[in-house]
């Protein structure tokens, strides 16, 4: 192991730490307020245009939506996986063959509700068995949160979790929120910064009161073989993919077109679509 690399190991284990203890971690200024501000109104155009057509976004409870987009609706896509810390926590806990299988936006607008607390998708056995996370999910906020904004509540060290009895091996039994509500945390990141977590880490979506949307980027990671490429469907023309930088290209696990097309939402989450409640 080189000088640089050891250095870079040593920076980043204490995120790692606090990750594999918390199931959440935070990297505080990664971007500019510039580049969030530009960000932010690629995620909007990508949503208004997505909210238009049938299947264009999925619902993730009252006024609240998911949108899977194509890379290139992102003009900062390449900084924003190329980024040294992302690149470093993917390859620091997924290995060196991670892969990107992911690219989109959750938007709150006023009137969301309160989400079930819930996990992403159902644990694997690595992770209930041998305390492994398999897959990593990046977000960056378009805006600086408050906390009308309907903050992302996050119960701090339940990636470990078994789920298999679980409602769809994602939703918790009601009488498990008291335990879940004690280890929970609200998140309020400003522009600039990113989060890394395990998609197994319970949480929820809080109650959405500002007049202000509150969009947020969503950048989906695996381990090779954990298979949620299946769930997605990342999409890029040939003079895109052509163009990425080869520490992007190798690890983008992607479809190449001549032209691209609109998505068709893939990843629902029957039980965030139906939930209405409190």
């Amino acid at each position: 192991m080189d000088a640089a690399t050891l250095s870079r190991t040593e920076l980043l284990q204490p995120y790692v730490d606090t990750l594999l203890r918390d199931g959440i971690t935070a990297c505080k200024g990664a971007f500019t307020r510039d580049f969030v501000e530009q960000l932010r109104e690629d995620m909007m155009t990508a949503f208004w245009e997505a909210i238009q057509r049938p299947g264009g976004a999925v619902g993730r409870g009252p006024r609240r939506w998911y949108v899977e987009a194509h890379p290139e609706a992102f003009r900062g896509f390449t900084e924003l996986v190329a980024h040294p810390w992302v690149r470093g926590m993917a390859e620091s806990v997924l290995g060196p063959d991670y892969e990107i299988v992911e690219i989109g936006l959750d938007v709150p607008f006023q009137g969301a509700k309160f989400q079930p607390w819930h996990r992403d998708f159902p644990a694997p056995r690595e992770s209930w068995r041998d305390r492994r996370i398999t897959s990593l999910a990046f977000n960056v906020s378009g805006v600086d949160v408050t906390p009308d904004m309907g903050p992302l509540e996050v119960a701090h060290g339940t990636q470990w979790e078994d789920g298999r009895e679980w409602k769809y091996e994602m939703f918790p039994p009601e009488e498990l929120s008291p335990r879940f509500a004690s280890r929970s945390s609200r998140k309020f990141p400003q522009a600039g910064d990113i989060s890394c977590r395990s998609a197994l880490t319970i949480h929820r979506g809080t109650e959405h009161l500002s007049p202000i949307a509150r969009p947020v980027l969503v950048l989906g990671f695996d381990a090779p073989g954990a298979g949620h490429a299946a769930l997605h469907d990342v999409t890029v023309t040939r003079e895109f993919h052509d163009q990425l930088p080869a520490e992007v290209r190798d690890h983008l696990v992607c479809r190449v077109v001549d032209q691209l097309e609109p998505i068709v939402q893939k990843h629902q989450i029957e039980g965030l679509a139906m939930a209405g409640r409190k």
